[in-house]
């Protein structure tokens, strides 16, 4: 039977945290090279340089608490995005491994039988990357596009309350500016969306495996029945393994995904009260909450199914 890829169902996003330097070409890590130099570029001076200016605004304007909150319900998250980029930079060897490890052999559906057992499980993580990126694709497109559907473009207002070292009410300074925030959210969304999503796909195949080892035991049959049996020995130690890296890599993201999420869903409702009823703004920041949602809801979700899993 032809060998099953596991890595061709996260391809597309692997594919988009290749674009923003956080995936490194093969099963290699970080090396002396043009993709290093571009994944340095990206992280300093489009993700952490946006998530910089906005926060060197908010140290300026400490006392004004609306201009505050109108902006912590996001740069709260966009931190987050850029700690989980770095974690990334930071543990890519592991992931790597892991990579290697969930096309291995071992890993491997026997036949058709388990093959159609664990397409629910790869079904499920498609429909919860389509939504996720859905509703963060929505308060996106609201928040670069909101200066110019509610005209305050020729205010020279910007999508983000930023503070440059350069005039950005003067010509082409604002239109630089402007462009460098576009970029900037754009790179801070897809290394947070690719590295949530990551996370739940690595717990989806974490209980994918567990499917496949109970429906092994359950088919051991009288034939070659020790032989079979210490094969699950083996594949269960994997599994562990696979479960135990996968954690070390995930543990202090989602402990701080959890705290934020929760600190920005109520930033976030607060803040809908105070904007005009359906104005660009508004949606925007709609989004944004049904996005976090949906944040929340795959890492229980795929959570839950591993350890109901575990207990069967």
């Amino acid at each position: 039977m032809e060998k099953f890829d596991w890595k061709a169902t996260i391809k597309i996003n692997i594919l988009k945290l290749k674009v923003v330097g956080l995936w490194p070409k093969g099963d290699k890590t970080y090396e002396f090279n043009v993709y290093t130099l571009w994944a340095a570029v990206s992280f300093t001076c489009i993700i952490f340089a946006h998530n910089f200016f906005q926060v060197v605004n908010i140290i300026f304007h400490m006392d004004d608490l609306q201009a505050v909150t109108a902006t912590i319900y996001l740069n709260l998250s966009e931190l987050l995005g850029m700690l989980k980029g770095y974690h990334v930079f930071q543990n890519m060897g592991l992931l790597k491994k892991l990579m290697v490890t969930l096309n291995s052999d071992l890993f491997q559906p026997k036949n058709v039988r388990q093959r159609q057992l664990i397409e629910p499980n790869l079904k499920i993580w498609r429909y919860n990357y389509i939504l996720y990126w859905g509703m963060s694709g929505g308060a996106i497109f609201f928040w670069i596009t909101f200066p110019i559907l509610d005209n305050s473009v020729k205010d020279y207002r910007l999508p983000f309350m930023a503070w440059y070292p350069f005039d950005t009410r003067t010509s082409p300074n604002y239109e630089i500016a402007y462009m460098h925030q576009v970029i900037g959210i754009l790179f801070v969304a897809t290394s947070t969306l690719g590295v949530d999503t990551l996370i739940a796909a690595l717990n989806m195949y974490t209980g994918a495996q567990l499917d496949i080892l109970c429906d092994d035991l359950r088919h051991l049959g009288l034939a070659d029945f020790n032989k079979n049996f210490m094969k699950c020995v083996r594949h269960h130690k994997e599994i562990l393994r696979f479960c135990d890296d996968s954690n070390k890599f995930f543990n202090w993201i989602v402990f701080f995904q959890f705290f934020i999420s929760a600190t920005s869903i109520g930033i976030t409702m607060f803040q809908m009260t105070v904007v005009v009823p359906l104005s660009s703004e508004f949606l925007s920041i709609m989004s944004f909450e049904l996005a976090i949602i949906v944040e929340i809801f795959m890492y229980c979700w795929f959570g839950n199914e591993v350890q109901e899993k575990v207990n069967l």
